[in-house]
């Protein structure tokens, strides 16, 4: 909820508070700034106007009454008091008005002022679905005013209001004397016992036209007891789903920036429209400016955001990116519908430094880089298609920008035939990328260019650079200059089973051609070395036909199926021709496993194209058993046949060396999965030496849920690549968990440990509480291979909930150690 607040004699006292910094402090905090967490805002059509709508809204609480509305009384016993003019309904009476019921033991209603007295069990459920809960009830006639005594209020949104005493005037407005609010159940086992949370008041005032709740010398309790004091405050009613007002305070810290204390102003401009603006105090820099604006069109939305300080203390910042006095960034995002089929988008930020996002706690989350991107995406029933220009901006301190791509833009288009043709499925794909790079970006290949020590620091760029970069030494990721690429593929498949052997006989074709065109700047420092071509205009067609055959052999028993299938692909092609000279920009991951054991091309990219005729082959086996779940296995090698092998042959980044796939015979590639229940997995992926079954790759991965423990594995061996960058093995296992202890208590957390170097790198735990009305998670992470700042981080978070007054947190970074002296690069 949106809370606003007087600032007056609690104000001291909050600062009291505040340099204890004790649990009190978030909740006096909270109380100050009690509010909702909004959503966007709903979707207002243009030829609507909002602001009457919501007037309208407002207005028809407050005056919509049936005048020709008919009151009917129900009781055991009907008494008419001629003397005193009064009728008196006895036992069991029920009242039906407009709407509203009235239950009680007895209801007398004195004809001369118009007044009813409800006594003994009243029970009064209005039109909106509040009831109300009292001893006795005193209302007019048409049920618009009311005195009551010992009553207590039940929203439809599962709030409650009690008090000694409520009076109610012009219909709308409630004041609730010595009264208590509350969103929480009352205790099942023991209704006296105090809720979780509540807030008592000597006076609340709910007003029904405005929608806000009012309250005069409250006490925000928690488990019962007091832990703040504000003198005024108040929040929208439950019904409201969106206020200006302030949101509830934030707190951040670390060593750098200090101590920084946020509580937004939400303003609600229109139903569609709304601003958050926070001015944040840093004990250690300064005043942050924060501003947020968001707007819901009728075929879309789109929010800007920007955020500036001036630092007083930029030394803290020494050797980081952070080291200058203004700092500050803006951010777009936005995106819009066309038609059912056609949208567009944009998402850019521009930003002084890499580190200013993620050091002032602009991002909701910890970002390693950031994108700009504009693009449009089409989507119809068999195609697809999307357009993006793509720009990187890396966070890291060890990021080197200007070796970052510019991509303007990428375009892929599919289309798959509705109708078959030749009895199969003839599809076709196209794609266009265009980049471009400021600086080459070099990654070393040998223990002597990875402990090279430089001025210029540490990035991987500058330790080759220091050894006179050479193919010998280190691999070029990506070169300076202009490169721009155009691919058209064709792809055709039938599945015909044999109705004498049952083998499903799979042919294929492929026909896909490349034309490029390279610029590149060779006059850049250490490029020379590697290329000598400047310009260069290149075309290449690569036609792919072929044939995959399965053989199932099933079995059927009493305890369950089991299958067992050969499977044999063949591929034959022409070699890849230009190979080193296309740029490898989108296809330099290669991980050979069985994920990509039959795949026609194993490449992930299009810059790359395998060629030389291939034979893959293996054997996978399926067990589905009753009661114990579904085990399969498959194991299989890649052979090539004859023609040039693209693994290899190495382009700049040397992909394909040490894949396991560069010799004729390949490595032996295996997975297992197995699954006996839904609450139990397990798989695991192994690369074996062809020769003497050395594991070259392994990995595993389990997850499990006991009843109220969940449990997660994960390990991976990946041996020494140094060719593509990898010079030593990595060797490590990740665990986490959580329990659920308590129906609404939990405790989860996570460790990585570094089996190659005999430490832990990344530890996590928390401790959640959750029910109805109340959250709390507190949770501590210590990270010692942050790549954002090069440090080690130690972290504590905390956030607490109070539904419909909203949620508060807190953040610190408990140190920063420094583990590498790097000179950053914009």
């Amino acid at each position: 909820m949106v809370s606003q607040f007087a600032i007056g004699s609690g104000a001291s006292s909050l600062g009291r508070h505040l340099r204890r910094a004790g649990f009190a402090v978030l909740c006096v905090l909270f109380a100050a700034g009690a509010a909702y967490a909004q959503t966007l805002p709903k979707q207002v059509p243009q030829s609507q106007s909002a602001e009457p709508s919501l007037t309208k809204r407002f207005l028809k609480k407050k005056t919509t009454r049936d005048p020709n509305a008919k009151m009917l009384v129900t009781a055991n016993e009907m008494i008419y008091d001629t003397r005193n003019n009064r009728v008196h309904a006895v036992g069991g009476v029920q009242i039906y008005y407009d709407g509203g019921v009235l239950e009680a033991d007895k209801v007398t209603y004195d004809r001369v002022t118009n007044k009813m007295l409800a006594e003994g069990n009243v029970r009064y459920k209005a039109k909106d679905g509040n009831v109300i809960h009292a001893n006795t009830l005193d209302m007019t006639q048409d049920f618009r005013e009311a005195f009551v005594d010992s009553m207590l209020v039940e929203t439809p949104q599962r709030t409650r209001f009690a008090a000694s005493r409520a009076d109610r005037t012009e219909g709308n407005v409630t004041v609730f004397s010595n009264g208590v609010y509350t969103a929480c159940e009352p205790c099942r086992d023991d209704p006296k016992k105090p809720p979780l949370w509540q807030v008592k008041s000597a006076r609340i005032i709910h007003n029904e036209g405005e929608r806000k709740v009012y309250y005069e010398n409250a006490t925000l309790e928690l488990f019962g007891y007091p832990v703040a004091y504000l003198p005024f405050f108040y929040h929208p009613d439950p019904t409201v789903k969106r206020q200006s007002g302030f949101l509830p305070p934030h707190i951040n810290s670390s060593s750098r920036v200090g101590v920084g204390i946020e509580v937004p102003y939400f303003w609600s401009i229109k139903p569609n429209m709304d601003a958050t603006i926070a001015v944040v105090p840093f004990t250690g820099q300064g005043v942050l400016g924060k501003a947020e604006f968001r707007h819901r069109l009728v075929n879309g939305a789109y929010q800007i955001r920007a955020a500036g300080i001036d630092q007083t203390n930029p030394e803290r910042f020494t050797v980081l990116s952070g080291n200058r006095e203004f700092r500050g960034a803006i951010e777009a995002t936005g995106e819009f519908n066309i038609n059912k089929r056609w949208l567009w988008g944009f998402d850019g930020a521009l930003l002084s430094d890499k580190s200013f996002l993620n050091d002032y706690y602009v991002s909701r989350t910890r970002l390693t880089e950031r994108v700009s991107q504009l693009y449009l995406t089409g989507q119809g029933d068999r195609s697809y298609f999307d357009m993006r220009g793509i720009g990187f901006y890396g966070l890291s301190e060890l990021d080197v920008n200007r070796q970052l791509p510019l991509i303007h833009p990428v375009i892929d288009y599919s289309y798959f035939f509705a109708n078959p043709i030749m009895g199969g499925e003839l599809s076709y794909k196209i794609n266009f990328t265009s980049l471009s790079r400021r600086e080459a970006d070099f990654a070393p290949t040998s223990p002597l260019a990875q402990l090279a020590l430089t001025p210029a620091g540490n990035s991987d760029t500058s330790r080759c650079l220091a050894t006179a970069a050479n193919p010998a030494t280190c691999l070029v990721r990506g070169l300076p200059g202009d490169y721009t690429r155009f691919t058209a593929q064709m792809d055709w498949r039938r599945t015909v089973t044999s109705d004498v052997t049952g083998i499903l006989f799979t042919p294929f074709a492929r026909v896909r051609a490349d034309a490029a065109s390279v610029n590149t700047n060779t006059t850049a420092t250490g490029v020379a070395a590697f290329t000598t071509g400047q310009e260069d205009n290149l075309i290449r067609a690569m036609p792919t036909v072929g044939m995959e055959a399965r053989w199932p052999f099933i079995s059927v028993h009493s305890w369950g199926t089991q299958t067992l299938e050969p499977i044999v692909q063949m591929i034959v092609r022409p070699n890849e021709t230009k190979i080193g000279r296309f740029p490898n920009e989108d296809a330099q991951s290669l991980v050979f496993d069985d994920t990509n054991l039959f795949a026609i091309d194993k490449y992930s990219g299009y810059d790359r194209v395998e060629g030389g005729s291939r034979l893959n082959y293996g054997l996978q086996y399926s067990a589905n058993v009753h009661r114990f779940g579904l085990v399969n296995v498959l194991f299989g090698q890649s052979y090539q046949m004859f023609g040039q092998n693209s693994f290899a042959i190495q382009d700049l980044t040397n992909t394909g060396a040490q894949s396991g796939l560069e010799e004729r015979t390949s490595d032996y590639v295996s997975r297992i999965y197995f699954q006996p229940t839904g609450r139990f997995s397990f798989v695991t992926r192994f690369r074996f030496d062809k020769d003497d079954l050395t594991m070259r790759r392994f990995e595993a991965e389990t997850s499990s849920r006991w009843d109220r423990l969940t449990l997660s594995t994960i390990y991976a061996r990946y041996e020494a690549q140094p060719m593509i960058g990898f010079l030593e093995r990595r060797n490590g296992v990740y665990q986490t968990a959580t329990y659920k202890f308590h129906d609404f208590w939990s405790v989860n957390g996570g460790v990585r440990y570094d089996l190659e170097r005999g430490k832990f790198d990344l530890a996590t735990v928390g401790l959640t509480y959750t029910d109805e009305c109340f959250a709390i998670t507190a949770t501590y992470i210590a990270d010692y291979t942050n790549l954002i700042t090069a440090t080690s981080v130690h972290k504590f978070l905390l956030r607490v909930n109070l539904r419909t007054l909203g949620e508060t947190g807190f953040k610190q970074n408990l140190g920063n150690q420094v583990t590498s002296a790097t000179p950053t690069n914009p």
